[in-house]
């Protein structure tokens, strides 16, 4: 038996039709991909994490490809990561999947340059994470500046992790705040 255990999986998506405004031509569509792994570590100290953050690359690449497919991998513009650590483990044990998803969401989106952003907490069964979202492209467009609700009625439990990816289909509903507009990437380093 692995280090990566899953007890259940699911991939949520909703469709945000409008914020109070004028229907958009086309509806933003936002959801996640997550997994409660039991915490391999849970109840003591851990020195090495690596070999759990590597084995963890298998399930990040899987909940990336469920939720493009769901979403429609052409069609995803804004991505995000995170976990929620049971109680009986440490926010370190979330840290693992600062690699393990952000690779895994890069790769499944054809390498985009910009950073995954992430959100973590170490909390107790039903406790709901805001995943934070941002464009693929580039962190600094600021239409794409979200965030994806996630989180399990009855997880995580003290000995296990709830590992999260998001994406949307655009950025928000009515967005009318300026900046950087995704049409104007010039820079292609991931920034702008």
């Amino acid at each position: 038996m692995g280090l990566v255990n899953i007890r259940r999986s699911a991939v949520m998506i909703e469709t945000i039709h409008h914020e109070g405004g004028p229907p958009p031509a086309r509806p933003l569509r936002q959801g996640s991909a997550l997994a409660v792994v039991r915490n391999p570590y849970a109840g003591r100290y851990e020195e090495n994490l690596l070999p759990f953050m590597a084995e963890l690359r298998d399930l990040g690449r899987r909940l990336a490809q469920d939720l493009a497919n769901a979403l429609g991998i052409d069609q995803v513009e804004a991505y995000g990561k995170g976990a929620i650590v049971g109680v009986a483990g440490e926010l370190e044990h979330a840290a693992v999947w600062h690699e393990a998803g952000g690779w895994a969401l890069r790769e499944v989106l054809g390498e985009p340059k910009a950073i995954v952003p992430a959100n973590k907490a170490v909390a107790s069964a039903g406790y709901r994470l805001l995943v934070p979202l941002h464009c693929i492209h580039a962190a600094y467009v600021r239409s794409h500046f979200n965030a994806v609700e996630v989180g399990v009625q009855d997880g995580p439990r003290p000995d296990e992790i709830v590992f999260a990816v998001a994406m949307a289909t655009g950025g928000r509903i009515h967005e009318r705040l300026g900046g950087l507009s995704k049409d104007k990437i010039s820079v292609h380093d991931g920034q702008r």
